[in-house]
């Protein structure tokens, strides 16, 4: 008799948001690094490099962001229709794009915010945006001269200024496998 396949493991995007170095990328990476190890297929969506590569016409004006937003979310949306998992690591400062990146996924969409004050951000400031607003160079830096909105109902909330990169990660792989969207994965 053949045996019967395992069923797949659902697929799904974790769009990962914050201020300017909250830590989205780093984490983006070591959830990736976790679930990849655990034989999960991954991708990526990094805000900028997304830019670079898919938006470089666009600004930084709210229409602009919003309109690039729904360029990732549409890839995500793919790459998770193909049984990838999406991990898209951006800004998002405005809950009109988180709210139209989860009506296009329209499925399994888990947000994660990481919630950070702007002052670790700037402590932090791994790009030197920061330090390059404050002299002026540097309009529209989210956080200092434009907004972001805080979301309304993130499914999950990680304080990066209170946790270390593994308890992060660790935060959100929980949070994944009791959804049911991962098994367990073991602590970092």
């Amino acid at each position: 008799m053949p045996e019967t396949p395992l069923p797949e493991a659902p697929s799904f995007v974790l769009w990962i948001e914050g201020l300017p170095c909250a830590g989205k990328t780093t984490l983006a990476h070591a959830v990736a690094d976790r679930l990849g190890a655990a034989g999960r297929k991954v991708q990526i969506l990094d805000g900028d490099e997304m830019r670079r590569m898919f938006s470089p016409e666009l600004g930084f004006s709210r229409k602009d962001r919003e309109f690039h937003a729904r360029r990732v979310s549409y890839v995500a949306r793919m790459l998770a229709g193909h049984g990838i998992v999406a991990i898209v690591a951006m800004i998002t400062p405005y809950e009109t794009s988180r709210q139209a990146a989860r009506a296009e996924v329209a499925g399994r969409f888990v947000e994660v915010w990481l919630r950070c004050p702007i002052e670790v951000c700037r402590e932090r400031d791994v790009k030197g945006l920061y330090a390059r607003a404050a002299q002026g160079g540097v309009a529209r830096v989210t956080g200092v001269n434009d907004p972001f909105e805080e979301p309304l109902r993130p499914e999950l909330i990680v304080d990066t200024n209170r946790l270390s990169v593994p308890q992060s990660t660790d935060r959100i792989l929980r949070y994944l496998a009791e959804q049911r969207l991962v098994p367990a994965v073991p602590a970092a």
